[in-house]
């Protein structure tokens, strides 16, 4: 069975910021598709081993032969024909449309030659039919475009099929801190193993090396708090519809330290039920003694 959902509503209320959101939630989306191709638009795959994704469908007094009485009776022979199809309609207060079509400079497709407000009248005339058969509806008059991302992402969350892509990645100072991180972390404070020659042929992935690292009298408060932090975080982050969060450590080299509070860290997100990816940037280079300084006396 195809799960579609058709949104409609009034120009200015927010059909692209929904079609917007459910893409990034990981939906099929497509706007303005003339009512007489719908469908064939949410056909089921040819191929019968293939899990179909939901779909939402945009559409409105823009798109070509637009008839409210006509895709109503399209949405019916959908039902019809076994489809989940769920209409949602976008409503605002019309001098707040009013509002936006002034601040954004933009024409109302109904008002080509006569004041916005008259199109936004002859608009909701228009569609009055698809809003009273709506079996959901927002009013976007006091939302701006992210707290009705927010609306959409709360209302069809059970739909999801994306959600938090996790990294934590591992780094050396001496090496630059790597592009896009959204959080970055400083591990220099523990002692360091390259300064041990027993340990130094070793990485943060061995127990010696992070038995070492773990002794040290600052570690086990330090990060532990760190991962109240990021355990705090993650699900605003997620709640927010953040698609990626980068999160890295940093120590001189990359080899010990940043390797091994980064898989300790992964490990305990792991168990809080997220599924981040650890990524060793600097592990495989070559260990310098000019990169790590001078050791501090420990």
């Amino acid at each position: 069975m195809n799960e579609v959902l058709l949104v409609t509503g009034m120009a200015g209320a927010g059909v692209s910021t929904v079609l917007k959101t459910l893409e990034d939630m990981g939906w099929e989306t497509v706007d303005n598709v003339p009512l007489s191709l719908l469908p064939r638009v949410v056909a089921p795959p040819a191929d019968p081993t293939e899990t179909p994704r939901p779909i939402a469908i945009g559409f409105g007094t823009r798109t070509r032969n637009f008839d409210a009485d006509t895709a109503l009776r399209r949405f019916e022979e959908l039902r019809q024909r076994g489809d989940n199809v769920g209409l949602l309609f976008l409503d605002c207060a019309g001098g707040e449309l009013a509002r936006r079509f002034a601040e954004t400079r933009r024409r109302h497709p109904l008002a080509a030659d006569r004041p916005v407000v008259e199109g936004i009248q002859l608009e909701r005339r228009l569609l009055a039919p698809l809003r009273e058969q709506a079996n959901r509806l927002i009013d976007t008059t006091a939302d701006k475009a992210n707290g009705l991302a927010k609306q959409v992402r709360e209302m069809f969350a059970r739909d999801a099929v994306v959600g938090l892509t996790l990294t934590i990645e591992s780094f050396g100072f001496a090496r630059g801190i790597p592009a896009g991180v959204d959080m970055v972390f400083d591990v220099r404070f523990l002692r360091n193993p390259h300064w041990d020659p027993a340990l130094r042929p070793f990485t943060g992935r061995d127990p010696a090396v992070a038995a070492y690292i773990a002794a040290d009298p600052a570690y086990a408060e330090a990060i532990g708090r760190i991962e109240e932090l990021l355990l705090l975080l993650m699900p605003r982050y997620r709640a927010e519809g953040k698609p990626y969060v980068t999160v890295a450590f940093g120590c001189t080299g990359g080899k010990h330290r940043s390797v091994h509070v980064a898989e300790r860290v992964g490990k305990r997100l792991r168990e809080a039920g997220f599924c981040p990816t650890i990524v060793h940037r600097d592990l495989a280079a070559a260990p310098q003694d000019a990169l790590e300084g001078r050791p501090t006396g420990q």
